[in-house]
């Protein structure tokens, strides 16, 4: 089984990212975008959730998945590598960090906050950027 979980470790926003201050993400048309859904479910609900979950419910609500399948489709999800919040829009593109505690919670922390400043200079805490949007 593979995990996107972090422990005691910041997310920085990536070194290209196009905002100064942290955003929502817009809503293209009707249907929500993974990065509305992973905001949605993170945004003001702090350490509530490990990555894996909020990765795998969102594929789920994405996807459709029943009920009935969910554990079988959470083995299949994380039998091979995903994504992890370092490649994700939230840190590439909209301006927030994550932060994951100890337990490996996660909670969305807005970049241009003194919060964001704090944990970037933890020396308690790992510390590691989201991947650039462009190579170069």
């Amino acid at each position: 089984m593979h995990t996107t979980n972090y422990y005691n470790t910041f997310i920085e926003v990536a070194e290209d990212c196009p905002v100064a201050t942290a955003e929502m993400p817009p809503q293209k048309g009707d249907a929500k975008t993974v990065a509305n859904l992973q905001f949605e479910m993170l945004n003001g609900k702090p350490y509530q959730f490990t990555s894996d979950e909020v990765l795998f419910s969102v594929f789920a609500a994405k996807n459709e998945v029943p009920e009935e399948e969910l554990d079988a489709e959470r083995q299949k999800f994380f039998s091979k590598g995903q994504a992890c919040f370092r490649a994700l829009p939230l840190t590439k593109r909209y301006g927030w960090g994550v932060h994951a505690n100890e337990e490996g919670r996660i909670a969305l922390v807005p970049l241009g906050s003194g919060e964001y400043e704090t944990l970037v200079g933890d020396g308690r805490l790992k510390v590691v950027k989201a991947m650039r949007s462009k190579k170069g």
